[in-house]
């Protein structure tokens, strides 16, 4: 049997290979795969970065696998890579529970849960309807001025300069300047922030992510504590005075809907439009029909969100479950691979071919279901914003040449882009 940490420490494999390492007695020993380099752990510098998926969906690959590699909360789980699965996943909440999967903050010994997120039914709607008032259409387009405003300001910068790092230094701070002004946390601790959730999120290192949930939780705990005793006209103070079914939050529903907004608020926009932007800086056609057509700018960030998915969420069985012959028991972890199900041509046609102008766009990139992401509508306003100020004010830009093109297909995303005209 090969030792499962020095399989780990080794790249991902180039196909779904099929490895001797443990799992449950259930799962078939042929489905124990590596898809790790399809879940965006191995990064590239071809123009469409999620092109390997596309061999997932041939007739050589089983739809159901499993991966042996644990994650945070499970020390394996199934892969889903067919649309129509990935969307029983999502959208079955009586078979397939959402609790757990973004609870970090279980590894230094904490029990409060993350809101909305972790919770399914009646309890779940009982969150989301206290939480969605500050996010609908209305809400969201009461920022608009400010979000443009503060766009125009930032790329003044790269026009003073002719050019820059729009990955590191527009797309990594933009969207967080802006969840920063709605939360009312203070500037200052951008940075730091982001220091934070990359240890967090990304480092896999359980010692530095404990040690960043630490400081992390400790610093949303004492702005909870400000807020309870100097409210003001931020979400953070809102939330924290506010009052959920009829009664005030406990401090563990404070934390949890806190940290939960946190975690969700510093990265995903900045992933999607460093993408975003690297495929229009390679691809000079597509460029040019945007700034020709800025009317297709709602339809060109479905499409950017489709042909760039950035999470592969998880949920839990709630009770066995047969999928393609395949059994799996209640207490099975499963994840939806929507870098695979967002191309499957049995949901979408030519799924290949980037289409601005793509109608009845469903992908998972913003998942589905009841846990559709709480924050979309401000995701696409900030998106749009940012697309049609830089085609706007911006000239023809492209990539520099000394820029490496290198991107992980997920969350990680772009981490330099630089650009010039």
């Amino acid at each position: 049997m090969t030792d499962l940490m020095t399989i780990m420490m080794s790249p991902p494999a180039e196909g779904p290979a099929v490895l001797d390492l443990p799992a449950p007695p259930h799962v078939p020993r042929e489905l124990i795969r590596d898809v790790r380099r399809y879940m965006g752990q191995a990064p590239t510098t071809v123009a469409e970065p999620y092109e390997h998926t596309e061999y997932l969906l041939s007739d050589e690959v089983p739809p159901v696998m499993w991966s042996p590699f644990p994650a945070f909360f499970a020390p394996g789980m199934w892969i889903f890579t067919r649309y129509q699965d990935c969307a029983k996943l999502y959208q079955d909440s009586a078979t397939f529970g959402s609790h757990g999967q973004a609870d970090f903050q279980q590894l230094i010994g904490e029990t409060f849960k993350c809101i909305p997120l972790s919770f399914d039914g009646d309890q779940h709607r009982v969150y989301r309807r206290f939480l969605n008032p500050w996010f609908t259409p209305k809400a969201v387009g009461a920022m608009e001025p400010a979000i443009r405003a503060l766009c125009d300001r930032m790329v003044d910068e790269f026009l003073e300069q002719g050019g820059g790092d729009f990955a590191h230094d527009f797309a990594r701070i933009f969207p967080v300047r802006v969840f920063f002004d709605l939360m009312g946390f203070p500037h200052e601790v951008l940075e730091q922030f982001l220091v934070w959730e990359n240890e967090i999120l990304h480092t896999r290192d359980p010692q530095r992510m404990a040690a960043a949930l630490t400081d992390t939780l400790a610093w949303l705990r004492g702005f909870i504590a400000e807020k309870e005793a100097n409210p003001d006209g931020g979400l953070t103070s809102k939330i924290v005075n506010g009052e959920v079914a009829g009664r005030p939050l406990t401090a563990d529903e404070k934390i949890g809907t806190i940290f939960f907004l946190w975690l969700g608020g510093l990265d995903t926009v900045a992933s999607t439009l460093g993408q975003m932007f690297r495929r229009l800086a390679m691809d000079e056609a597509l460029q040019q029909r945007m700034r020709d057509d800025l009317s297709l700018i709602p339809s060109a960030i479905e499409e950017f969100l489709r042909t760039q998915p950035l999470v592969f969420s998880f949920r839990q069985l709630r009770t066995d479950l047969t999928l393609h012959g395949v059994e799996m028991k209640a207490g099975d972890w499963c994840s939806a691979l929507t870098s695979v199900a967002n191309f499957d041509p049995a949901a979408f046609q030519c799924p290949r071919s980037f289409d601005p102008a793509r109608k009845a766009n469903r992908h998972f990139t913003l998942a589905s279901g009841a846990h559709l992401c709480l924050g979309a509508h401000l995701a696409r306003l900030e998106m749009g914003i940012a697309l049609e100020r830089w085609l706007t004010r911006v000239p023809p830009f492209r990539l520099a040449d000394d820029d490496k093109r290198e991107v992980f297909p997920s969350l990680m995303s772009v981490s330099h882009l630089k650009l010039t005209w």
